[in-house]
């Protein structure tokens, strides 16, 4: 299989990712208070949607529950599947991260909006995990099921 069918950038292969995700664990979540920032309000509302989000922060040592969830400190430690990780981290970070995502293997990785990194979105993809890029999952979530409820 190619891997560039794992890089999703159409309405249609967006849709179907975030229909088939229910666990998202988001690296680089913020607490409340910073519910002004995406990394906060972002999984709030994919929470409010229906979701089940993990939080886990980069920062924030003393916070050890984010929206009523337990705080992980790791990827790595976080039990069960992970439907998706939803990276709120500069792009330059990701490679911190990459070796602890290609261990887990969740089903796919998205790069919130503004972050992108080709060369990472490449090994995940080619690890088999479907990535988006430089996206916002609330905003894709909202157009894209307002849209199919019309």
């Amino acid at each position: 299989m190619d891997w560039r069918t794992n890089i999703l950038t159409t309405d249609e292969q967006v849709r179907e990712l975030i229909a088939g995700t229910r666990r998202i664990a988001v690296l680089g979540i913020k607490p409340e208070s910073h519910s002004a920032q995406p990394a906060f309000y972002v999984p709030k509302y994919m929470a409010s949607a229906g979701f089940e989000i993990i939080p886990v922060p980069v920062y924030y040592p003393d916070v050890t529950e984010i929206l009523g969830q337990p705080v992980y400190r790791s990827l790595s430690e976080v039990p069960g599947e992970i439907d998706m990780v939803n990276v709120f981290r500069r792009s330059s970070d990701i490679p911190k991260h990459s070796l602890e995502i290609l261990t887990i293997k969740p089903a796919s990785v998205w790069f919130q909006l503004g972050i992108r990194n080709d060369d990472y979105a490449e090994k995940f993809a080619r690890a088999g995990i479907k990535v988006v890029q430089d996206m916002c999952l609330m905003v894709e979530h909202r157009t894209l099921f307002r849209q199919a409820a019309a």
